[in-house]
């Protein structure tokens, strides 16, 4: 069995899981977790597969990446954790906590709702999927190929933290593109009707994202009745890294009510 890639954040104290979004990787959170491990939290950065330094797999669907954060918690002896997830790290948590309610105590979802989203990564993926690593031989490089598709600076950067040395002088890309540039779609399927979990739990929007509606209350709430909602202030999609003081405090306030 193949057991998810974790950077653990401390050695004791409440047990913290944390899933990234769609090419992303666990580290991203690093800057938080290290803070949450000061507060008495063991904080699991995870990567999801075809992701960070996870296993590849052309098995992709939110059941089975629920199933790998089940076979991640046996493999490490948790129970009942505590759980926060961003975009598709938020798809995959909430199919988590009503697919296998144990698992979980209480869970954050951050800007992401339980609906079905239009594909909105093609660019991305088509960019990442024209990587030419005979010809790109620097970051560099790398960020001149993606800029032909992506003019964001920012997202630029974000998506070039997947880039590492797979040998001397030779660049890869942590991501599995092969199977994830067909995954567009998948990830914006929204939850099965049926699925519901009563778990108490906090749906984090921000402000300047679209990602959740006003008029998406009622679908939050029919999958999750415990919800709470909260906005973030001048912030976007990427929440937790644009305005990231305000973001720890209301995570925190809520987790240490758990």
């Amino acid at each position: 069995m193949n057991i998810l890639h974790s950077n653990i954040i401390g050695d004791h104290g409440k047990d913290l899981i944390i899933l990234h979004g769609f090419l992303g990787m666990g580290d991203n959170w690093k800057t938080h977790a290290k803070q949450w491990c000061s507060l008495g939290y063991r904080v699991h950065l995870i990567d999801q597969r075809n992701h960070g330094k996870s296993f590849w797999s052309p098995d992709f669907t939110y059941s089975i990446l629920a199933k790998d954060i089940i076979n991640y918690c046996n493999y490490h002896q948790l129970e009942r954790v505590l759980a926060l997830g961003h975009s598709m790290g938020g798809k995959t948590l909430m199919r988590l906590a009503s697919d296998f309610p144990k698992y979980i105590k209480a869970f954050i979802i951050a800007d992401i709702a339980p609906k079905t989203y239009s594909p909105n990564h093609q660019e991305i993926l088509n960019g990442l999927s024209h990587f030419d690593f005979t010809q790109i031989k620097t970051r560099i490089d790398a960020d001149n190929s993606l800029s032909n598709y992506i003019k964001d600076q920012g997202i630029r950067m974000f998506l070039l933290k997947n880039l590492y040395w797979e040998s001397k002088g030779k660049l890869a890309l942590r991501l599995n593109i092969e199977v994830l540039k067909n995954a567009n779609e998948l990830i914006g399927e929204g939850l099965p009707l049926n699925a519901k979990s009563t778990h108490q739990c906090l749906f984090i929007k921000g402000e300047k994202s679209d990602y959740i509606l006003k008029k998406d209350t009622s679908i939050i709430k029919h999958h999750f009745p415990n919800a709470e909602q909260i906005t973030v202030p001048n912030a976007g999609h990427w929440l937790h890294a644009e305005n990231p003081s305000f973001f720890f405090e209301v995570v925190t306030e809520w987790l240490q009510k758990q």
